[in-house]
């Protein structure tokens, strides 16, 4: 079986937009910043045997905020710039309970069962506490990008670290 390092995409790997006093997605492909040393911590873990896969909630668009397109634009360009084997999205928002949207950890098995990857050999990255709930309820070794949020409960990650390229060093 294979392992893989499922990546939060907003906060891990691309600068969050400050709107309305509140940190969000980049809305338009111009919003789109990567974080230094996002491209070197790609080839780090492909070096390292590991399928990259970016698992992401991405509600504003059921809320109307920002379209699929615009969303679709931004994963493109990951793809392009990263060595990014999969991107997974929820568009739902948190009243439409669907198994997909993070803290569960629907689009792990899903890309798990696609790509036969083991799990418990695999890391979850994200910058909120759902990203780490996610993981561990899909039985992965978790890492906390920044101070995480405030909302809902703290599952403790396995390993904390400020940028995803310093997170290297953990895996």
């Amino acid at each position: 079986m294979k392992k893989a390092i499922f990546l939060d995409r907003d906060g891990v790997l691309n600068k969050l937009i400050l709107r309305n006093g509140k940190l969000q997605a980049p809305y338009e492909l111009q919003e789109f910043e990567l974080y230094p040393g996002v491209i070197e911590a790609l080839k780090l873990i492909k070096e390292k045997g590991y399928l990259a896969i970016v698992v992401t909630n991405q509600p504003d668009v059921s809320r109307g905020w920002v379209s699929m397109e615009s969303v679709e634009l931004v994963n493109n360009k990951i793809l392009e710039l990263l060595a990014v084997d999969d991107i997974k999205c929820c568009f739902h928002d948190n009243s439409a309970q669907c198994l997909c949207r993070k803290p569960l950890p629907g689009m792990l098995i899903e890309a798990a069962q696609e790509w036969g990857i083991d799990l418990k050999k695999s890391f979850m990255i994200g910058d909120r506490y759902g990203d780490i709930k996610a993981g561990h309820s899909a039985g992965c070794t978790t890492i906390l990008i920044g101070e995480g949020d405030t909302q809902g409960d703290h599952p403790s990650p396995d390993y904390k670290s400020d940028l995803l390229i310093n997170a290297m060093d953990f895996i």
